[in-house]
């Protein structure tokens, strides 16, 4: 099965995030970095999980869990940068691909819903 551009950029997001948090372990930070862990590989997983949804809402609710562990992905992203356990370089990269997930999650749901009417 072909993948989707969303399915290839939330795994390489899961796959920055397990980096990240490697790198969070090495500084003895063990909270922050397995909150991120589970937000981060939550997104793909989900976007994942859609492909064997029962029903077009069933697909919709997962996308829409998807979007949510993006946001939390986001939320600690922006909190490991307030306390320097990430630079600011490290920063962007994590939250512009959480970010631009975020928005296709978003578009995609919002088009789902309208085509259910």
């Amino acid at each position: 099965m072909r993948k989707s551009k969303l399915h290839e950029m939330s795994f390489t997001f899961a796959v920055n995030g397990v980096e990240a948090a490697k790198k969070l372990i090495e500084k003895k930070e063990f909270v922050l970095s397995k909150q991120f862990l589970r937000s981060c590989t939550s997104v793909g997983a989900n976007i994942r999980e859609s492909r064997n949804a029962q029903s077009k809402k069933d697909f919709i609710h997962k996308l829409s869990i998807s979007l949510k562990e993006c946001d939390e992905s986001i939320y600690w992203l922006d909190l490991m940068l307030e306390t320097n356990y990430i630079n600011q370089e490290e920063y962007s990269s994590l939250f512009n691909d959480a970010n631009q997930l975020q928005k296709m999650l978003s578009s995609s749901i919002i088009t789902l819903k309208k085509n259910m009417n």
